[in-house]
């Protein structure tokens, strides 16, 4: 199988171009200018912010049998203004047009595009469950995922079966949101944010990796994807599990006042103070099994491995 990565150089794409190539698959990866010099075996230039993909180069590293689209600016990387959310909405819908058209354009086509999204896209839903075929919420996270998903539409208009990954928080020792938890909760400085009681949805990096096989793979998949574990905690319940999984208190607790100082009252109420209840149906009704479904074993697994 040949497959056309972007994001190959972040958290997700490091991970599965490296699952890809140890079971021998192809990957041709997307890249930036600028960008480390691609440990994929091969590499198509693309500039998104500025409406470049050299189409020869595309063309010329296929056919592909699939195209996996990871890329995106890191919305938590810092404070938001306005510029900073143009970047976060520009990386993902005119990338992700940008993309799809060409994919649109070859010949032969790829047979399915797996395409980045994220569970923002229920906005702050309380504790309500949601899957696939809830409405979407408000605010500055739901609708660039909606957006998001609608920039996947050439593709789709072609014929060529389009994913969109609605990925929760994803959990690793060696990078992301729980490598920047573990030194503050190994000194016994962990903490429930805020109330406590918004929801997080998680899932495994070694998970998230097999849920975007299994998308690439399963032909009955098509359309929005969450890519999440079944089991859904609020930030209490995460903190409580972190701090057994170190043997370390967690019994601190950070008010909204202090985070809206820290990051801003948007990004407080969006990223850390809002919460998604969100359940994978689409994939427990396939009948895929998670590596770590529960958080507790996933913590184990995960601080014992992490450096």
């Amino acid at each position: 199988m040949r497959v056309l990565l972007s994001g190959s150089s972040g958290l997700i794409g490091r991970a599965l171009a490296g699952d890809l190539a140890a079971d021998g698959h192809g990957v041709v990866r997307l890249a930036r200018p600028g960008a480390a010099a691609p440990t994929a075996s091969g590499a198509v230039a693309w500039d998104p912010a500025a409406g470049h993909l050299d189409r020869a180069a595309l063309e010329a590293a296929g056919p592909y049998d699939a195209v996996v689209h990871l890329a995106g600016a890191g919305i938590g990387d810092r404070r938001w203004n306005d510029a900073r959310r143009r970047e976060i909405r520009s990386s993902r819908v005119t990338a992700t047009t940008l993309l799809a058209e060409a994919l649109a354009g070859l010949d032969p086509r790829p047979a399915v595009l797996v395409s980045a999204s994220a569970v923002g896209y229920y906005g702050d839903r309380g504790d309500e469950a949601v899957g696939e075929d809830s409405p979407a919420g408000t605010g500055f996270l739901a609708e660039v995922c909606v957006a998001w998903e609608a920039a996947t539409a050439p593709a789709a208009a072609v014929g060529i079966r389009v994913v969109t990954l609605r990925t929760g928080v994803v959990l690793t020792g060696g990078g992301g949101a729980l490598a920047k938890l573990l030194p503050l909760f190994r000194l016994g400085l962990g903490g429930r944010l805020g109330s406590g009681r918004q929801y997080l949805s998680w899932i495994t990096l070694d998970d998230e990796v097999a849920v975007i096989r299994r998308a690439v793979d399963d032909t009955s998949l098509a359309g929005p994807l969450n890519a999440t574990a079944p089991t859904p905690v609020t930030n209490a319940e995460f903190t409580h599990a972190l701090g057994r999984a170190l043997r370390r208190p967690a019994v601190l607790w950070v008010p909204r006042p202090v985070l809206e100082v820290a990051l801003g009252a948007d990004m407080t109420r969006e990223m850390l103070l809002g919460g998604q209840r969100v359940l994978p149906r689409a994939l427990l009704a396939a009948g895929h099994r998670f590596g770590h479904p529960e958080l507790e074993g996933a913590l184990a697994a995960l601080v014992s491995t992490a450096p």
